[in-house]
Parts: C-alpha cells; sequence; structure tokens
C-alpha cells in the first residue's frame, strides 16, 4: 500500500472511532462506571481511537521520512518539530498517548473522572489531529 492510501485508512478509522463514541456521551460519569458493559465499551473504544491517532501519526512520520520515534508519545513530538502540529496540540495528544497507556495496562487503576473527562471533551483534540493532517 501506499503511504498516501494508508494514511487514509488510519483517518478514516480515527473517524469511526469517534463516531462511535459520540454515542456514549449521553451516560454520566456514574452510568460509565457502574455499568460493565458501557464501561467496557467506552474504554475500548476510546483505546481504538487513541491507538488509531498514534498510527496515523506513525504513518505521516514514515511517509515524511522523519526521525524514527522510540515511543507513542515521541511521534507527536516528531510531527511537532517538523511543523505539522501545533506545541498546543502535541502537548494534547501526548497526553492522549499516555491515556491510552493507562486503558492499556493499569485497566484496574483507570481513573473515571478522566475517562469522562476524555470522552466529553478531549475528542475534539483528536479532531484537530485529523483536522492538521488533511490539510
Amino acid at each position: 500500500m501506499t503511504s498516501i492510501i494508508v494514511i487514509e485508512n488510519k483517518v478514516s478509522s480515527v473517524r469511526e472511532y469517534l463516531s462511535i463514541l459520540e454515542r456514549y456521551k449521553v451516560y454520566t460519569r456514574k452510568q460509565i462506571e457502574e455499568d460493565i458493559d458501557i464501561r467496557g465499551a467506552v474504554e475500548r473504544y476510546l483505546y481504538l481511537a487513541v491507538q488509531s491517532a498514534i498510527d496515523l501519526a506513525e504513518a505521516l512520520v514514515s511517509a515524511k521520512n522523519l526521525r524514527k520515534p522510540t515511543t507513542f508519545s515521541e511521534t507527536f513530538y516528531i510531527l511537532e518539530e517538523a511543523g505539522l502540529i501545533s506545541l498546543e496540540l502535541r502537548e494534547e495528544l501526548v497526553k492522549m498517548a499516555g491515556f491510552r497507556n493507562i486503558i492499556a495496562h493499569d485497566y484496574a487503576d483507570v481513573d473515571y473522572d478522566i475517562v469522562f473527562d476524555v470522552l466529553q471533551d478531549k475528542l475534539a483534540d483528536l479532531e484537530k489531529f485529523l483536522q492538521a493532517v488533511v490539510k
């Protein structure tokens, strides 16, 4: 696959997961934490949305022949250094990568205040990333 096709597929994946997550914004923080089915769906789709954004960032780094990152977070630093995203967006995306790691590895310690905040307010950062990529 060409780099453009890979990037387009990753953009499509992020958009798909963001669309699915919109359905879960109707739930309260308490409902998300207490209902095992809702909690599992929200956590999984948040994970997939952020992972897809990381995959997209990695595809951009590769397509632009930028230096190879050693961590997920570093990928966003590289994109900012190359002028593809703003400093402010980089900081938010780095936080999202950290959030992804918590969901993936520290699931026993997930803070549902943070999950709810990401669901309600931080998905816009992924939208901003998509807008920057499409430019």
